[in-house]
């Protein structure tokens, strides 16, 4: 027997969690955009992880880690968020069902590489994709609301089970979440600058000596590998590079469009709030974009042997990321109420 919640409305999204955020609140009656979702949660950030890895590379990413979105959004909107993991995949899937028989729309963190509705060269072993369940279809097929397609779509069981317990770097475990307590009318001043603050902070690092892998610190840390690839193979080069843009622009959104989508929010803030201090510094983000798709391009022109590029002309345009985040991190830090 079908399970449908036929009053769903599905928009398609730049980002998987911050589209789920916005998606699952929007539909509880609270219109919150998807940029404003990932502001709030102060997302915002960079690391790079030599000794996790995907694919056989180093982790690279641009914001903060799967879940932090959800959880920090459903804290600063008095949201109360019921999220499981579980050891056994038919004890995941039964709760799942259970959960949309009480007509709950259901997020999942999954795997792209099990989900069919991706085009098969979209797919590869990445564990931390959200997506919502709003039902399922008389032949037993999960309706999925996937933030990063035009349309909802339908899995079924089968592929959905592989997809929540697939193994590896940021194995989901089944892991579901779903509100509890409807999202209420509140304030987001407040909230706003909070972010701002904590979004700052975190751009440059952390500060403690000899860890040197995050923030505008990391964005250096990985322009010194970059100028390092001159001793390594021509072959291995090639795909490291390859290997970052794609983490970059292919995975979610990538560097330069977490930072548009940051510009976004701060546009956004700047009107809810008045502030112009807030306008200035959207397009200071919107530059940093610009930076991270100029150091994006040349890493590609170099992959397919375009243009006369150095593995010194990447690094350089990469450390002029740091130096604009860094900029970025200033102007955040020096915004007051």
């Amino acid at each position: 027997m079908s399970q449908i919640n036929n009053s769903f409305n599905h928009k398609q999204s730049s980002h998987c969690e911050s589209g789920v955020v916005s998606n699952m609140l929007s539909n509880a009656g609270f219109n919150l955009s998807e940029p404003m979702a990932f502001g709030l949660a102060s997302a915002l950030t960079f690391a790079y992880l030599p000794f996790v890895k995907v694919g056989g590379m180093p982790l690279i990413a641009y914001r903060m880690p799967p879940k932090t979105i959800i959880k920090t959004v459903a804290k600063k909107l008095g949201i109360k968020l019921i999220s499981q993991k579980f050891s056994s995949a038919s004890a995941g899937m039964q709760a799942l069902d259970d959960a949309l028989a009480q007509g709950k729309l259901v997020g999942l963190q999954t795997s792209v590489y099990y989900l069919p509705y991706f085009p098969e060269d979209m797919r590869f072993h990445f564990n931390a994709h959200n997506l919502l369940v709003y039902g399922k279809n008389d032949q037993g097929d999960y309706l999925i609301s996937d933030p990063v397609f035009e349309d909802v779509v339908t899995c079924s069981a089968a592929d959905l089970q592989k997809a929540r317990f697939a193994k590896g770097a940021l194995a989901p475990k089944g892991t579901m979440y779903y509100l509890d307590k409807q999202p209420h009318v509140v304030d987001l001043k407040p909230a706003i600058y909070q972010s701002l603050k904590k979004t700052g902070k975190m751009m440059n690092g952390i500060p403690i000596p000899g860890i040197p892998f995050f923030g505008a610190k990391g964005i250096d840390y990985l322009a010194k590998q970059i100028a390092n690839l001159e001793q390594k193979s021509n072959k291995y080069a090639r795909l490291y590079l390859a290997h970052i843009v794609r983490m970059q622009e292919e995975i979610g959104t990538g560097g330069a469009g977490f930072r548009f989508m940051f510009a976004s929010y701060l546009d956004e803030a700047a009107s809810l709030t008045q502030d112009p201090q807030l306008d200035d510094a959207a397009k200071l983000a919107t530059e940093v974009g610009d930076l991270w798709r100029q150091f994006a391009m040349q890493a590609v022109l170099f992959c397919k042997n375009r243009q006369s590029i150095s593995f010194a002309d990447i690094s350089d345009s990469l450390r002029q990321c740091a130096t604009a985040e860094r900029a970025l991190q200033q102007k955040l830090l020096a915004i007051t109420p």
